[in-house]
């Protein structure tokens, strides 16, 4: 017994100055328990926002949609993820490029709602207005003017239809309502009409060639440049985003569009439309196409 009593009071005695921690502790289940706050380094999921009317993924906690510019808080009822999507007006270019229109009124120029990258137009050229599922057109006092059915637009709105011709400064557009263009020619019987003739695919009227590619241009407006958005897109540093335009008609015109380093024809820089053939070498910054006729 003194021996333990030793060893006790001596193990006893190596603990003084040292704080005493119980080695079991019985938890009041009554007591809040604080948890560990989040870190900002802990992966979270946050469900992203679908816009009800055009379907595009929003950014969480956006009051509006970033790309019809839907308010959100007087969205539709229901599910957005099972919501109907509403079908917008579009203005179509010839080389078939869409540009929506939006509820309300649109501002068509290089620096409106509807961007349109043309020398020709101004920088606030045309208001559309779309209301009640109509649409009009008025001027606003552009350089080049804006025509409807191939008649000039002045400051007061001109109703338009489905299908019309729109000019803004000659750069020529067609409206496209909602279900219009897409529809299938159905007879009064119910049954699918027959087609006068098949249809046929587009044939080129020439190509552009240099030694690195090929491009076939047709008949109509032919945009040239770096974008993607170009009906002929010439991937090269020294070519403008809307570089020119070639318009092939019973004449071949060749248009720049601002471009930073220009357009040549015959190794002189065109500062104007210029009417060109078969024989005529066209540059487009630093590269130079030859035209091959199509067979």
């Amino acid at each position: 017994m003194e021996n333990c009593q030793k060893i006790g009071n001596s193990a006893l005695g190596n603990q003084k100055g040292r704080e005493f921690r119980p080695i079991m502790k019985i938890m009041d289940p009554n007591r809040t328990i604080m948890g560990t706050a989040p870190s900002l380094n802990a992966t979270q999921t946050i469900k992203p926002v679908q816009c009800p009317v055009c379907k595009t993924f929003n950014p969480i906690g956006v009051m509006f949609c970033v790309d019809c510019g839907l308010i959100f808080d007087r969205a539709l009822d229901g599910d957005a993820f099972g919501a109907p999507t509403v079908l917008l007006p579009v203005l179509v270019d010839e080389a078939g490029r869409e540009f929506r229109l939006q509820p309300g009124e649109n501002v068509v120029g290089r620096a409106g709602d509807v961007a349109l990258d043309d020398g020709r137009v101004s920088r606030r050229h045309a208001l559309v207005v779309l209301s009640d599922g109509a649409v009009a057109v008025c001027d606003l006092g552009s350089t080049n003017g804006t025509k409807a059915r191939g008649e000039a637009v002045s400051g007061e709105m001109v109703p338009v239809s489905d299908g019309d011709e729109l000019s803004f400064g000659g750069k020529i557009m067609r409206l496209s309502l909602p279900g219009e263009a897409g529809k299938t020619s159905v007879g009064v019987s119910g049954r699918t009409a027959a087609l006068d003739s098949a249809p046929t695919l587009a044939v080129p009227v020439g190509f552009l060639v240099d030694d690195l590619a090929s491009f076939p241009f047709f008949k109509g407006e032919n945009t040239i440049g770096r974008k993607k958005d170009n009906a002929i897109c010439v991937p090269d540093a020294f070519v403008s985003g809307f570089h020119a335009v070639l318009r092939v008609g019973d004449d071949w015109v060749l248009e720049d569009l601002g471009s930073t380093n220009g357009t040549f024809v015959d190794g002189e820089k065109i500062e104007s439309p210029t009417t060109v053939d078969a024989r005529s070498a066209l540059k487009f910054g630093d590269r130079t196409f030859r035209i091959d006729l199509a067979e």
